[in-house]
């Protein structure tokens, strides 16, 4: 009971009272299923132990019986051999070490022993051992095993009957079937209770490889989201440096104050850049982010489209747009439409040339449905981004929403690139 009183007390710290009321706090049944579970456990780790323990019990039962003389008062031959009294003893007891790994073969094997001890009126109690094989066959074979298990032990048992008369065959046969009938229900609600057990273990196995999984695609997705987000912010804004940079260095020494403002807009892009990057990483760093905070995330909207072409236009990157409807975008969709015009920009700044020009197109219909169409007048061939996350982060941003893009050079005679986003009308909710 001081283990009882020492599990509660652990359970439940706060509530160490006097021990008298620990012990009386843990319910029977509680106590009951926690001893059967470390017998279990036992069992499982060490069968063979087991089993010696539980043969060698019902052997010296059977021993006890035959040198103590108690099988006479059951006996229906009180002067069978003392030889086979012993024969009989072992033979029906000791096959028992096997019963849980061969059941039908410890059946049979105790079968003809039986047999004998029914003719030879013997009527040894430890014949009735054959219905720890019942409860085993139940347990671990096919229930269509007890059929013939059920034939066998009642015509042995009969024997008993027909050869020593001391009841009724009627009556003989129905306290064996009830014998039978209790120890095979035993066992088929062990083995129930056990597959339902396992099958609950099972599922949780299952949803416990399920959450690990979910857990690993959404890592995945939240990696593909911030490798967006960083090539966006950091290709766009070094793409632009980089044409302020290059613009800069050719006047420097014709026009000093084109190159000094050059230099501002490096210095004001350059900040953006790096405003831009501590916002992904204050929403990346939220362990020690206050929950009341307000959500910090780079979310350029449609009304980012100005500084963002103008950034580009001082670049040195001629930007022409043309802008039909009225924008009436969720933020998603601004983001969306916000990232492929940077990228399609950025990818004109680093592969169309020096004499290129570039024009946006912008078409706002019902619903949140939009229309972008970005093209330049450049060399027209394929970037060298292509195989980086340029184009692949536009076409993932593209499919949250079911929109489609299209990238490619454009038809002749016209030369460049171009780029076609739609995104659909949004779905009733």
């Amino acid at each position: 009971m001081d283990l009882v009183a020492e599990e509660q007390a652990t359970r439940n710290p706060a509530a160490q009272t006097p021990v008298t009321q620990d012990r009386a706090a843990e319910p029977l049944t509680e106590y009951v299923q926690r001893v059967s579970r470390r017998v279990r456990e036992f069992d499982r780790r060490h069968p063979l132990l087991w089993d010696l323990h539980l043969t060698g019990f019902w052997v010296t039962a059977a021993l006890i019986d035959y040198l103590g003389g108690g099988w006479r008062n059951v006996t229906r031959n009180p002067d069978t051999p003392g030889w086979l009294l012993l024969t009989l003893s072992l033979a029906l007891s000791l096959p028992l070490l096997q019963r849980r790994a061969h059941p039908r073969s410890v059946l049979l094997t105790m079968a003809p022993f039986a047999l004998v001890n029914a003719w030879s009126g013997a009527a040894l109690q430890v014949s009735m051992l054959h219905m720890l094989v019942v409860f085993h066959l139940a347990l671990r074979r096919h229930p269509r095993t007890l059929w013939w298990t059920t034939a066998l032990i009642l015509t042995i048992d009969s024997l008993t009957t027909l050869r020593h008369p001391r009841e009724s065959l009627d009556q003989r046969i129905f306290s064996v079937l009830m014998s039978i009938i209790v120890a095979a229900a035993i066992g088929i609600t062990v083995r129930t209770r056990r597959n339902y057990t396992e099958a609950l273990e099972d599922r949780a196995r299952r949803l416990e490889i399920e959450r690990d999984q979910q857990a690993r695609l959404a890592a995945a997705a939240e990696r593909a989201r911030i490798a967006r987000e960083m090539h966006d912010i950091i290709g766009h804004n070094l793409s632009v440096i980089t044409g302020l940079a290059d613009g800069g260095r050719y006047a420097a020494a014709k026009a000093p104050e084109r190159a000094a403002e050059a230099l501002n807009a490096i210095s004001t892009t350059s900040r953006q850049a790096l405003t831009e990057l501590r916002r992904l990483l204050d929403v990346l760093r939220d362990e020690d982010k206050d929950p009341a905070a307000p959500e910090l995330s780079p979310q350029p909207t449609l009304t980012d489209l100005d500084p963002l072409i103008a950034g580009v236009r001082s670049a040195g990157l001629p930007v022409h747009t043309t802008i039909h409807g009225t924008p009436t975008l969720p933020p998603g969709r601004q983001l969306t439409v916000y990232r492929v015009i940077q990228e399609a920009l950025t990818n004109t700044l680093k592969h169309a040339g020096p004499a290129a020009t570039s024009h946006i197109k912008l078409s706002y219909e019902a619903q949140g449905a939009v229309t972008v169409t970005v093209t330049d007048t450049g060399h027209g061939r394929e970037p060298d981004g292509t195989a980086g996350r340029g184009l692949p982060g536009m076409r993932e941003r593209t499919a949250l929403y079911g929109g489609t893009l299209e990238a490619g050079p454009r038809q002749p005679p016209d030369r460049g690139w171009r780029v076609h986003l739609h995104l659909p009308e949004e779905s009733p909710q």
